[in-house]
């Protein structure tokens, strides 16, 4: 199993980016079927919080709503996600909260997290692939 993180979403739709072909190839090869993907309700909320500061409300939700349907079934974050995650983010100052949980929830599922954010390749354990691997 692959979990995406919001960067694979945001290029992948975005505008011209070193990693929006990447982006667009892991989209194209999920929608195939040729990529067992999907993510989490917060990766989906903060996709459309950064396509709502650059485009339309409706462009966002409409993106987002198609994302949800593509990536489902969603992974729920749980209680002990999120003190997984915050475990993980006191000890590697390179992560964010937000992405220290995300991979907390790709640990647990022993699933592969694909981003374009290299913070990711400091949590021990953690099978992180970088978007540039599929440019």
């Amino acid at each position: 199993m692959i979990l995406l993180d919001t960067t694979v979403l945001v290029y992948a739709v975005g505008d011209a980016h070193p990693l929006a072909a990447a982006a667009r190839l892991v989209v194209d090869q999920a929608r195939a079927g040729h990529l067992r993907v999907n993510t989490t309700p917060e990766v989906i909320q903060e996709f459309a919080h950064v396509r709502a500061r650059r485009r339309s409300r409706q462009d966002a939700l409409e993106l987002a709503r198609a994302f949800s349907t593509l990536l489902a079934p969603l992974q729920l974050v749980g209680p002990g996600h999120l003190e997984s995650g915050l475990a993980l983010w006191s000890t590697a100052a390179s992560l964010g909260p937000f992405d220290a949980v995300l991979a907390a929830v790709a640990l647990s599922l022993e699933a592969e997290l694909i981003s374009a954010d290299r913070a990711f390749a400091d949590v021990p354990g953690l099978r992180w692939r970088s978007l540039a691997d599929f440019g």
